[in-house]
């Protein structure tokens, strides 16, 4: 299978072009490099079954090529990180919505099975735990920036699914829910890579609120296992939506302690308000745990690893880094 990865410099796209090529596929990727990097693909250049293109989805003759030469494409491109959210919410916005458009109207001319990626954040402020696919959402007022990224996130899925409705495209969309593992930046506020580095470094952990609020975490390696599964049934999984994530809940206070235990430092924790960290009057949701009995029902799947392989990963992956700077 030839298959395009839109956002494939980035942490889950790197991630899934190395799954993909060992098991035979050909991969193309495209990505502009705003948050993705061309070290995450510097090692598979050589390989004669992948190709790259560095370029925006707002380009439709890199688009329209690459499209035309794909069997399927994953679409991961997209703004990332509550911090990019929060400070630039027009190209929150327009990255997401404009980049699904001119992906899906790629799709269509050449008949392209698609995977759209989604995110927890679409269930913003819901109570009824576990998140299941068919609940409804209940997002924040438009004044807090904060939600333009569910809000842009959610049109995605609704354009996914529109052109599986009127056009008989096989598109499939996934909620992720907290994918994390070695590779993953920091940069744009994300938790694991943050608490890590702070720790191997003896610095003092940043907790952004009161740290209750949880989380479950899932590996990467999970992550692209289960994109990958649905890439190869459309059959059964076209026209749906899909949580992929971990079942196994946190607090972001008990994140920081088992990084603090297994980084084997002196760190402490220190508490700092969402006003502060983010922007006044920002919404955080206490809990986010995905119900994973559709997933799990269409394919099979599971996440296999728990949050302490997770960060022994993410520690051996920082340690190297450290030692080689």
């Amino acid at each position: 299978m030839h298959v395009l990865i839109t956002g494939g410099a980035g942490f889950i796209g790197s991630h899934l072009t190395r799954h993909l090529l060992d098991r035979g596929d050909t991969v193309s990727i495209l990505d502009n490099l705003s948050t993705g990097s061309f070290a995450n693909i510097e090692p598979f250049v050589a390989n004669p079954r992948y190709h790259f293109a560095i370029d925006t989805l707002d380009n439709p003759l890199v688009l329209d090529r690459l499209a035309s030469q794909a069997d399927a494409i994953i679409h991961l491109a997209a703004a990332v990180g509550v911090q990019l959210v929060v400070e630039r919410p027009t190209e929150t916005i327009e990255t997401n919505v404009l980049g699904t458009h001119a992906v899906l109207s790629a799709a269509r001319r050449y008949r392209c099975r698609t995977l759209i990626a989604s995110t927890s954040e679409v269930y913003g402020k819901g109570v009824k735990i576990p998140f299941s696919e068919e609940d409804d959402l209940l997002l924040g007022p438009s004044s807090r920036s904060r939600w333009s990224y569910a809000a842009s996130k959610l049109l995605d899925e609704f354009l996914g699914l529109a052109a599986y409705r009127e056009h008989a495209l096989p598109v499939t969309v996934v909620r992720f829910f907290n994918t994390v593992g070695p590779g993953q930046t920091g940069r744009y506020g994300m938790v694991v890579p943050r608490f890590v580095r702070q720790a191997l470094r003896g610095e003092e952990i940043t907790v952004y609120g009161d740290g209750e609020q949880s989380r479950c975490f899932c590996h990467v390696y999970d992550t692209v296992n289960a994109l990958a599964s649905l890439l190869d049934q459309p059959d059964q999984t076209a026209g749906q939506i899909y949580n992929v994530g971990s079942r196994q809940e946190v607090t972001i206070n008990q994140l920081a302690q088992e990084v603090i235990a297994r980084a084997g430092t002196g760190s402490t924790i220190r508490y700092v308000p969402y006003s502060e960290a983010y922007a006044p009057g920002f919404e955080d949701m206490r809990r986010r745990v995905p119900d994973m009995t559709k997933l799990q029902t269409a394919i099979g799947w599971q996440a296999t690893r728990n949050l302490g392989q997770i960060l022994d990963d993410v520690i051996a992956y920082e340690r190297a880094r450290l030692a080689l700077a």
